[in-house]
């Protein structure tokens, strides 16, 4: 069974970028390819003399005109018993407009400007985003960022089981994340931030993490957060989906969310699944 995985999204979120790391991990890499010539690819993939077991397809330079063919060419793969997926890259406005006057490319869809043209862009991907397996928001990422992500999702060849998972922590006061399935707020528990001795510290020290579980607050939350997880991650396997990403978010993204984004991995592992974590403001 091969696996393959068509990279989509926004121009200027990074698709070139993706393609590149995917191939320095092991991915062959078809760049600019259009869709209608998935099927006759992986013809020649399933032939007796191919090696090729990950093969990645990066499409939609030019505008996206190809959205509509991704589906059936996707479809028409998992019928022949394979692994298909679509990663979508994305970034807000304000961002793909800076990269755009950053490098003084012309976006690639002749609409009068690059507003309008990200506008109008954005709106005819938004079907394909809707239907992506997985979306990464870029709009924080530098390179190393970027790679670092998809290594976590696709460097493995293969999987270690039905579900991929990633746990991240954050701070609501830097954003929260955009390309995450579900968010777990635990500001109402007790802040170590104003604890003067505990402030330098984060939540993968002892010492703020023994202090923020002392809550009586903080195992009843814990309890209820696993009974959640003991009812959707079956679920979400049932359902066919491959990746999901949950967030856990305190003020800061130093101290609470960080300890109970560990306790929440514990709790998955426990349950069978082996989650990333990642934490994503700790260091600020």
């Amino acid at each position: 069974m091969a696996h393959y995985l068509v990279i989509a999204g926004m121009s200027g979120a990074g698709r070139s970028t993706a393609g590149a790391v995917l191939e320095d991990i092991g991915w062959f890499v078809i760049d600019n390819l259009p869709p209608s010539l998935i099927g006759k690819v992986a013809e020649l993939v399933a032939g007796p003399h191919s090696a090729k077991e990950r093969i990645a397809f990066v499409v939609g330079r030019g505008g996206g005109e190809y959205v509509e063919e991704i589906g059936p060419a996707l479809d028409a793969l998992r019928r022949g018993g394979d692994r298909a997926q679509v990663l979508f890259l994305d970034a807000t406005d304000d961002v793909l407009v800076r990269r755009f006057e950053g490098t003084r490319r012309r976006h690639p869809l002749p609409v009068g400007g690059v507003v309008p043209a990200i506008s109008a862009e954005r709106l005819l991907l938004q079907p394909l985003k809707d239907a992506a397996d997985v979306a990464v928001d870029t709009s924080e990422m530098n390179i190393h960022d970027l790679r670092s992500r998809l290594v976590t999702l696709f460097g493995q060849a293969t999987p270690t089981g039905p579900l991929q998972t990633t746990v991240l922590s954050f701070g609501f006061k830097h954003g929260i994340p955009l390309d995450v399935d579900l968010v777990l707020d635990c500001r109402f528990l007790p802040n170590p931030h104003w604890v003067e001795d505990l402030r330098p510290y984060s939540g993968l020290d002892e010492p703020v993490r023994d202090y923020v579980l002392s809550s009586d607050d903080t195992r009843p939350f814990l309890q209820k957060v696993d009974d959640l997880m003991g009812l959707v991650l079956p679920g979400y396997v049932r359902e066919g989906k491959s990746y999901l990403a949950i967030a856990v978010g305190c003020t800061g993204g130093r101290h609470r969310s960080v300890v109970v984004a560990e306790e929440l991995a514990a709790a998955m592992r426990r349950r069978g699944f082996s989650p990333n974590v990642v934490h994503r403001d700790v260091a600020r």
